[in-house]
């Protein structure tokens, strides 16, 4: 069985800050990946979410990286159709838009000509990753917003229209999706899309959370990712970032269950990616690591 193991990110503040992850002398972005792909075999880019990466910056990722490391790459937001700053966009794009002031842009609100063309700098981003053998998933999390409707429907088709050539993972952010006979109509969904249904496990109980659905939709991988389970800051506003929200560390007990789960899954799937969106400090490396003491040998721990 293959399981891939890591975590959303490996350069966050709190996790460079805490200085209990990377050693004393791994101080420059280059040596911070080196490391990091010494220690697990996957990652998630989740910088990608906030502003489209440059086809140079993937190149650097692919040349500091093995040649047998994964890197997952979550979509940019605006394709998700999150409420997007114009000023992350490129320059030309900004000056090529209609007056929007300080109001957010929303995917639908662009014009095509301008969806066409950030699409495409998106497949150039990616390039060097796919080239060099490193891109594993294109990672599409949507909105709490995206329900389960013809308008919502449309939307992940189109994204996964635009990413042929890719493989795509679906991360739905409503619970409308799973709830009682919708479960079985979205994995259909999913599989009639030939996408990757992403297992989450995140606190319950919430519109905006969906429940641990261990099923796959792919005929070759499975994605579960893992916010944690601090329920009481799901939700919380106030919190100075994602780091509170998902703030949380796994009890052995709770990922021995989680284990189980995994396995079976191996047992039917080709690859696993699992990956740990806990990201105050060094909590997703802590978690990741726990994991793969509960999961061996049964688990690949390092490119």
């Amino acid at each position: 069985m293959t399981i891939l193991v890591g975590t959303a990110s490996w350069a966050d503040k709190s996790l460079i800050a805490c200085g209990r992850f990377y050693p004393s002398s791994v101080k420059s972005a280059e040596d911070r990946l080196r490391y990091y792909a010494s220690q697990f075999p996957v990652v998630e880019v989740d910088s990608s979410y906030y502003a489209m990466p440059s086809p140079a910056t993937a190149q650097l990722w692919a040349e500091r990286t093995p040649a047998d490391f994964t890197m997952n790459v979550k979509a940019f937001r605006l394709f998700t159709g999150h409420q997007t700053d114009v000023t992350v966009l490129h320059k030309d794009i900004q000056q090529a838009l209609p007056q929007q002031g300080a109001q957010p842009l929303y995917y639908r609100s662009m014009p095509a000509e301008i969806r066409d063309e950030l699409w495409r700098r998106f497949h150039l981003a990616l390039a060097p990753l796919q080239q060099a053998g490193r891109l594993g998933l294109v990672h599409f999390q949507f909105p709490p917003w995206l329900l389960r409707n013809r308008e919502g429907h449309e939307h992940v088709r189109e994204c996964v229209a635009r990413m042929a050539g890719h493989t795509v993972s679906v991360e739905f952010r409503n619970r409308i999706w799973f709830e009682g006979d919708h479960a079985v109509a979205t994995l259909a969904f999913l599989r009639e899309l030939g996408v990757v249904h992403t297992i989450v496990d995140a606190p319950q109980g919430f519109t905006n959370s969906v429940p641990a659905v261990w099923r796959t939709t792919h005929g070759h991988f499975a994605l579960v990712r893992l916010h944690g389970r601090n329920a009481a800051s799901w939700n919380r506003t106030a919190a100075p970032s994602s780091s509170g929200r998902f703030d949380y560390v796994y009890s052995i007990a709770e990922l021995e269950a989680i284990a189980r789960s995994i396995r079976a899954l191996a047992d039917r799937i080709d690859t696993v990616h699992v990956v740990f969106n806990t990201n105050n400090e060094d909590q997703g490396q802590r978690n990741a690591r726990a994991l793969l003491s509960v999961l061996e040998p049964a688990v690949r721990k390092s490119a």
